[in-house]
């Protein structure tokens, strides 16, 4: 069982930054592609970005340029840096793991889940 927790969210200007983490705890870190998915108030969750256990990136259109995901495996932690924000990027923000896949879009392949950080970007 896998357990993950999110951090980093708050309020910020449209064009300014954040850095959400996620810390796993009760598996083996390295054998999990891990993604972030979001989900805005009244829309259904969609896919951000991900990165396999072999380290190959996946990434949202609206987001490619501008967010960047990265894993520790020694720290059993995956970040998200998001630069140039902007208001339709608010949602809350979750932390997924799937078992040895490449970073899959899919968010039904995803075995565990965060509880989710909001992010908010003010305009």
């Amino acid at each position: 069982q896998v357990q993950l927790v999110e951090s980093g969210g708050g309020l910020v200007q449209a064009g300014g930054s954040l850095r959400l983490s996620c810390a796993a705890s009760g598996g083996t870190f390295y054998n999990y592609a891990m993604g972030w998915f979001r989900q805005a108030p009244g829309k259904e969750r969609e896919f951000v970005a991900a990165i396999g256990w072999t380290g190959y990136r996946n990434y949202a259109d609206s987001v490619k340029g501008r967010f960047t995901i990265s894993r520790d495996n020694a720290k059993n932690t995956v970040s998200l840096q998001m630069n140039s924000l902007k208001p339709e990027d608010t949602a809350v923000y979750y932390c997924a793991a799937d078992w040895r896949s490449t970073g899959s879009a899919i968010d039904q392949q995803y075995d565990y889940w965060g509880q989710g950080t909001q992010v908010t970007v003010s305009s």
